[in-house]
Formats: structure tokens, sequence, C-alpha cells
């Protein structure tokens, strides 16, 4: 397996530097073509003719990769779909994936593991045991591994919100003290803030502008952060609005509810943290100083009693 690794980065490495090449010398061609007297006009053409025929090859595989994800996703059934959707949006929607382009990264994590498992056991010269319980954790890891990188951006996105929670809920009120309605002082906050809250009430807008109600699209952003805070901001949002009660007076009072959390979790924080020294004490330092110490006593000890 190494060997392999080691063949495939050297590989890549001198396809990159032969395509970084080839892309200046076509950008001092471009340049020669457009400035010089001698401008090399079959040059251009052939250059021209060979971006056309690269970019047919490429509509070509386009094409068919999105045949082919159009016969798959009329094989995945539609919960499934539902549910890796949900997660999917409950992480961030990461590198852009599809429920069905996540279904078939899982397909190829199953076909891929298991051979590089099995072929780094066959290098090492494991036997046959060893390599049944490679493949049993290739197969293990294929199936737990992109749920967990799904989870690990839920809890930073989750985070991440919280953390941003209290600066927003401040650029609210004020914006909506200063007379703008909640639509507007929405806008006024995607415009001014950047992070997690500020795509996902970005996201809220829009969907408002494409026709859902003010109500639907707020619930799309409770559903999106599985967070208790936003949940109880949300709600208290659109139950103030269907009540009639000032919305002002609603986020300043979520607005110190959420500081008074914050402040109480960071004093939890505080708390645990001699706990969290514990153990690098016992573990590195006691046993440091404890050799340093007793080290010399110790050694006179067995000198004394050895004489």
């Amino acid at each position: 397996m190494l060997y392999f690794t080691f063949f495939l980065t050297i590989t890549f490495f001198i396809y990159f530097i032969f395509i970084f090449q080839k892309e200046r010398r076509d950008v001092v061609k471009r340049r020669l073509a457009l400035f010089s007297d001698r401008t090399d006009l079959q040059g251009v053409e052939e250059q021209e003719e060979s971006e056309k025929r690269e970019g047919l090859v490429k509509r070509g595989l386009q094409y068919l990769w999105k045949e082919f994800k159009r016969s798959f996703k009329q094989k995945l059934p539609g919960e499934k779909e539902a549910k890796i959707e949900i997660k999917l949006l409950q992480a961030g929607n990461p590198f852009g994936m599809t429920p069905v382009e996540f279904r078939l990264l899982q397909i190829s994590l199953f076909i891929l593991f298991p051979i590089l498992f099995i072929g780094y056991g066959g290098l090492l010269n494991f036997h046959t045991g060893a390599i049944i319980l490679l493949f049993l954790l290739s197969i293990v890891s294929a199936m737990f591994l992109p749920h967990f990188y799904l989870k690990q951006k839920m809890k930073q996105r989750y985070h991440m919100a919280i953390r941003e929670l209290p600066d927003v809920l401040d650029l609210l009120t004020v914006s909506l003290e200063a007379g703008l309605g909640f639509d507007s002082a929405l806008s006024k906050l995607v415009s001014k803030k950047e992070g997690v809250l500020a795509d996902e009430f970005h996201r809220c807008l829009e969907e408002i502008r494409l026709g859902k109600t003010r109500r639907e699209a707020l619930s799309g952003v409770r559903d999106r952060l599985d967070v208790d805070e936003i949940k109880i901001l949300i709600s208290s949002i659109i139950q103030a609005e269907k009540l009639g009660i000032g919305m002002v007076q609603v986020l300043r009072i979520q607005s110190s509810e959420v500081r008074d959390q914050r402040k109480q979790r960071a004093e939890e924080e505080a708390m645990k943290a001699p706990i969290k020294m514990l153990f690098p004490l016992v573990l590195f330092i006691f046993p440091s100083i404890f050799i340093v110490l007793l080290g010399p006593a110790i050694l006179q000890f067995i000198e004394t009693f050895s004489q």
C-alpha cells in the first residue's frame, strides 16, 4: 500500500507539472497572437478547434453522468432520499452533494475500501484471518465514515450558529427598532453579517420571494438547524407573528436569554477545565516530577544497600 501511494503521488505530481507548463505555454501563445504583428492564425484556429472538441467531450460526459444519476434516482426509495437530504441540509450541504451523489459515494466506498484494505494486507503478506478482518473493517468503515463526516459537519455548524446567535439577535432588534419590517431586517442582517445563520436567513428570504409563507420558510430554518436555542427563537417569532405580539420585545427577551445561556456554557466549560487537566498531570507531568525529585535519592539508596 505504501509503494502504491508513493507511485500515485509521483504520478499526480508529474501530471500536474505537465498541465501547468502546458497552460503557461498556451497563455503565452494567446498573448503573442493578440499583441504581436506576426500572429499565428493557424495555431489559434487549431487551439479553438481543440477547445471545441474538449468542450464536446465534456458535455457528452456530463450528459452521461446526468442520465446515470437520473436512472439511479428512480431506483432510490423516496423515504431514504428524504432522510439523506435532511442530513445534508443540516450538515450545510458539503461539496454541494445531492442525496443521489451521497448514495453513490457510499457505494463507491463499499467497492474501493475492500480493494485497498485487501491490497494492503496482500502487500504486507498478512495471513488469511487478518485479511478477512481487514475486509470486515473496510466494510464497517465504508458504512459509517460518510455518516460520521456528516455528524461532524453538523456539530461544527451548530456550534458556529450558537456562537453567532447573540450578535444576530442584536442586529435584528436594532433594525426592527429603527422602523424596518421583519423581512427588511433579515435583508439587512444578510448584507451585514456572514456565517451559518446569515446563510440560513438568506435562504429563508429566497424561499419567501419564491412564494413560501414566512411561517414555512422559518420552519425550514428550524429543521436545518436542530439546536434548542434556534428552535425556541423560531417558535417565538412564529408565535409572535400569529398572535400579533411586538417582534422587538420578543427578540430583546430572546437576546438576553441567549446571552445568559452563553455565560452559563462558559462557566460550565471553566468548571470542566480542572478535570480535563487532571489526566495529563497524572500521566505525564507527575511521573516526570517524581523522576527528577526521587531519582537521585533512589540511586543513592540502591548504591548504599549494594555496598
